[in-house]
């Protein structure tokens, strides 16, 4: 949120408690804390004396503005509660007119038929299934100052749909947003970690609109890390007045290149870790999508990636599919047909959507969906020949899987093993017993394990 926004917010709420608003002093000096000044430099932009700032109206603003959020504010945290405050002031409006734009949006578009499910489902769209606990916690996150929110899951689990529901609500809260996939980096560029850095300041200044300095700040005598590090803090962080949200989708790209990878992440986590001391840094806040089936192919002695705030998405509920089979006009369909249809896909959400599409276009009827789902004739052949790929290529981990499958109690596995079959999503785990996550994948991988 900009702070002409943000005053404004503040000054309503001092009117509405029978309190006067903010006067030019006081304005001014916010101005200067958010521009991460001293009292010396604002009274000297202002025609003041640092004195009188300091002594006087510094502590006074502060006051006041302590006892309208019901914390203590100082000069150190006074961006992050305010910011903090105006975004729950603003988040039910905002909620609201998210709602009745949705309701709009879905009125137009009544008449139209549903478009196949394939890829990130749009903020707007009737078929987005809202994970409510998760978004809040998100939210949350990236109001805080030098936040980094990480989300991984397997692939079309809704990684995406999230993120751009997020920038959604970054933008109604004021800040600029920035969002990279790494799926369009070109390969000699993943191949180069100066190329790369350079080519991720390039496209973070153009989607800022700015002009481009890189070679202004690039220095290879200090190397390319520290000379994106100045380039992002000294340059573009101090050309925008409100917080910047950089997202960056398909991370696991870099996973496939370990020379790239071993530098880029512990640089992201140095940003992160620079924002705990530095005004500047924290203006940044980071959000980090990849896929955790990346992790089958690496050597996995660590984690790839493991600061910042986590959120692995899980599958939809029955409620949620209940209601998903709503937007797609199944309203007759009951409560034992959904039930039927998330033990043969476990709540996943593409797999759901998938299933629901066909229904809809009247293509197929649920007995006739359930039984061919998993045959290569089903409306499921392209996951499931994708996975059959993957595990051709890892004859540990098919073995393990088909010791999974083909067993009628929950089998312990390896623990490796078990967390590349779980990142793919192919295995449900407890205390490292592993069962598998849907009757989808054990109807399917059961017989083409045998006749192997």
């Amino acid at each position: 949120m900009n702070l002409d926004s943000l005053i404004e917010i503040v000054n309503r709420e001092l009117v509405e408690s029978q309190n006067r608003p903010l006067n030019s002093t006081e304005v001014l000096i916010l101005r200067g804390i958010w521009q991460y000044q001293t009292y010396e430099k604002i009274a000297e932009e202002g025609g003041y004396s640092a004195g009188y700032l300091t002594n006087v109206v510094a502590p006074e603003v502060c006051k006041r503005l302590s006892n309208l959020i019901g914390q203590r504010v100082t000069k150190k945290n006074c961006r992050m509660l305010l910011e903090s405050y105006a975004a729950s002031q603003t988040a039910p409006l905002m909620k609201t007119q998210r709602q009745q734009f949705k309701g709009l949006s879905s009125d137009s578009s009544q008449e139209c038929s549903p478009r196949y499910p394939n890829g990130a489902v749009p903020p707007d769209s009737s078929i987005y299934v809202e994970r409510s606990l998760i978004e809040e916690q998100v939210y949350a996150e990236i109001r805080k100052p030098g936040a980094l929110v990480r989300i991984k899951a397997p692939r079309e689990m809704g990684k995406t749909s999230l993120l751009l529901r997020t920038l959604d609500y970054a933008e109604c809260q004021g800040y600029r947003t920035v969002s990279l996939n790494l799926e369009q980096t070109d390969q000699a560029i993943l191949s180069d970690l100066n190329r790369f850095l350079r080519w991720l300041c390039a496209n973070v200044t153009s989607q800022l609109q700015l002009e481009p300095k890189l070679d202004d700040y690039w220095d290879e005598d200090i190397g390319s890390k520290v000379s994106c590090s100045l380039y992002i803090k000294n340059y573009l962080l101090e050309q925008i007045d409100s917080p910047l949200v950089l997202a960056l989708d398909e991370v696991n790209q870099i996973f496939e290149y370990p020379q790239i990878a071993k530098d880029f992440l512990p640089l992201l986590r140095s940003w992160f870790e620079e924002a705990k001391r530095s005004p500047i840094w924290q203006k940044l806040r980071l959000i980090i999508v990849h896929s955790t089936e990346i992790y089958v192919p690496l050597q996995l002695q660590q984690s790839p990636f493991n600061v910042g705030l986590p959120i692995q998405l899980t599958c939809f509920s029955p409620e949620q599919v209940q209601h998903l089979a709503q937007q797609y006009e199944l309203d007759g369909i009951k409560e034992d047909e959904v039930k039927q249809l998330m033990d043969m896909v476990g709540g996943h959400p593409a797999l759901v959507n998938i299933g629901l599409y066909h229904l809809n276009r009247g293509e197929v009827t649920l007995p006739q969906l359930l039984e061919t789902a998993p045959t290569s004739t089903g409306v499921y052949c392209h996951h499931l020949q994708r996975h059959w790929a993957t595990l051709q290529k890892q004859p540990e981990l098919a073995s393990a899987l088909a010791t999974v499958m083909n067993s009628p109690e929950p089998v312990p596995l390896e623990p490796i093993i078990a967390y590349k079959l779980s990142s793919m999503g192919l295995i449900k785990l407890d205390n490292n017993q592993a069962t598998p996550s849907c009757q989808l994948y054990q109807q399917y991988f059961q017989p083409n394990f045998l006749t192997q």
